[in-house]
């Protein structure tokens, strides 16, 4: 399925928000909303892992929106350690997909601040489908995901990753039974395994939960 891409502006708590909407051609399931990795360390909406993550969404209907964190392109304010970040995610969710079916991902420190806005939010609306990529547990506290949404949840992490061990996303998911999927051979970039983390993500999104 291919996509057309906009991009836009919109209004968060630091001021001004970049962001692109990646729209599916045909009936749309949703709107997924994509957080990138640390804004520190060259993380941007355009990361390819953040656009891999897009491009699995689109091609199973959903809308996908990408934004840059504050002090990112063209999105005012500053780096703000996870808690300002959080907010400009939830004020994207708020502007983009203000009701119907909603799915949140993110990459690395993207993850983690992904994992916060679940626990914001999963009490107040639905959450669909939840993908977790690389997961930062090692340099932040990664929120813990109530049980009622692991079915709805894929946590991929690379066998090999230099920039957050695989043990610590298995010390931060074993306390919740929560699966992890592990990729082996694979880095924190997934260098060379995109379309495979790319099948994977599809698999999950395809899934019936009305079947289980």
């Amino acid at each position: 399925m291919k996509a057309s891409t906009r991009r836009m502006t919109l209004t968060g708590p630091a001021g001004v928000i970049e962001a692109a909407v990646d729209e599916p051609h045909g009936p749309l399931r949703g709107v997924a909303v994509i957080a990138h990795p640390h804004p520190l360390f060259g993380g941007t909406m355009d990361n390819k892992v953040v656009q891999t993550l897009a491009r699995a969404f689109v091609q199973c209907g959903w809308s996908a929106v990408r934004f840059n964190f504050r002090g990112v392109g063209g999105s005012e304010g500053g780096y703000d350690h996870g808690q300002g970040e959080l907010q400009d995610l939830l004020a994207v969710v708020r502007d983009q997909a203000p009701d119907g079916a909603l799915a949140l991902a993110g990459f690395s420190f993207g993850a983690f601040v992904t994992s916060h806005a679940i626990e914001s939010l999963w009490q107040q609306r639905p959450l669909d489908k939840l993908v977790l990529v690389g997961t930062a547990a090692s340099r932040f506290n990664v929120a813990a995901l109530a049980p009622e949404l692991h079915e709805r949840t894929l946590v991929v992490h690379g066998e090999v990753d230099d920039t957050v061990p695989l043990a610590d996303v298995m010390n931060w998911a074993r306390p919740q039974k929560l699966p992890v999927t592990v990729i082996p051979g694979v880095e924190h970039f997934f260098h060379g395994q995109l379309m495979l983390l790319r099948s994977l993500i599809v698999r999950h999104l395809r899934s019936d939960l009305s079947a289980l």
